[in-house]
């Protein structure tokens, strides 16, 4: 389980470099790391914000333990 310094490290890379920030996530050769690279092709800023939304919001139910479940989580 990634710490919150991980993760905040994670989310600066990604704004600097949004296809090595998904690449630390999820490794080289994956689907979402080739959404990434070209997405930041084609334009800078949806790299950036599909970079963010791997790090942060895919598989987060994985960094929630039952003491630190939203609310809204059922």
């Amino acid at each position: 389980m990634p710490s919150n310094c991980e993760i905040l490290c994670e989310i600066i890379i990604a704004i600097l470099l949004p296809p090595l920030g998904v690449c630390f996530r999820k490794g080289c050769c994956t689907v979402e790391f080739l959404i990434c690279l070209v997405l930041t092709i084609l334009g800078y800023v949806p790299g950036i914000i599909y970079a963010i939304y791997v790090i942060v919001f895919q598989h987060r139910e994985e960094y929630f333990d039952e003491y630190r479940r939203p609310i809204y989580s059922a």
